[in-house]
C-alpha cells in the first residue's frame, strides 16, 4: 500500500469535516489535556488478588496534523489522516504487590468512531479500539486482540475529576475490572 505524503495528508486533512461522534470526541479529550493524578486498583476476579497504582499521567491534546498523529496513521497503513489525537505520559507506582515503577507513553488518534492505538494494553503492537459515547461526558471503547477483550468507560465529572473502569476479558471470561479516580493536578 502506498501511502500519501505528509503534504498529502495535511491538505485532506485540512477539508475534512467532523462527524457528531468525532465532534464530541474533540470536545471530551479537549476537556482532558493536562496533568492528573489516578489512583486505581485492579481485581484478579479468579484469585481474589487486589493490586493498588498510583500514577502520574499527562494528557496532550493533538491537533490534526502533528506528526506523532501522522507516523500513527503510518503505522496502522491508513490512507486518510487522524482527525486529532492525544499522547498521554505516565509514570505508575504499584502499592500492592510490590513491583517496580512503570514509565511509559501512548499516542492515538481518531478517525470515525475508531481509535487507533500505537499499543495496547498488554501488547506494544498497534491496536484499534471502537468508542462510542453515552453522554457527551462518558466514553466508552472496546478493544480486542490476542483473544482477549477490554472494555472501558471514562467519566468526566466536573472540571477536576475522571472515573475510569476497565473490564477484561479473555475467552469470554472476565478476568480482571481496574476501576480508576482521575484528579486534575
Amino acid at each position: 500500500m502506498t501511502m500519501p505524503t505528509t503534504s498529502t495528508l495535511q491538505s485532506q486533512t485540512q477539508s475534512q469535516t467532523p462527524s457528531q461522534i468525532e465532534t464530541q470526541a474533540i470536545a471530551f479529550f479537549r476537556q482532558s489535556d493536562g496533568n492528573w493524578c489516578s489512583r486505581r486498583r485492579y481485581y484478579t476476579l479468579a484469585s481474589g488478588d487486589t493490586q493498588e497504582v498510583v500514577s502520574d499521567i499527562t494528557v496532550q491534546f493533538l491537533e490534526r496534523d502533528h506528526a506523532e498523529l501522522v507516523e500513527l496513521g503510518k503505522r496502522h497503513e491508513l490512507a486518510e489522516p487522524m482527525l486529532f489525537g492525544a499522547k498521554v505520559n505516565w509514570k505508575s507506582n504499584y502499592i500492592t504487590p510490590s513491583r517496580k515503577p512503570s514509565i511509559g507513553t501512548t499516542v492515538f488518534g481518531i478517525i470515525g468512531d475508531v481509535m487507533y492505538r500505537d499499543r495496547g494494553f498488554a501488547t506494544p503492537k498497534p491496536v484499534t479500539a471502537r468508542y462510542k459515547f453515552t453522554s457527551d461526558r462518558t466514553m466508552v471503547l472496546r478493544t480486542e486482540y490476542n483473544g482477549s477483550a477490554f472494555e472501558e468507560e471514562l467519566k468526566l465529572i466536573g472540571e477536576n475529576y475522571r472515573t475510569r473502569q476497565t473490564i477484561i476479558s479473555r475467552a469470554g471470561e472476565e478476568i480482571m475490572i481496574g476501576q480508576y479516580l482521575e484528579t486534575r493536578v
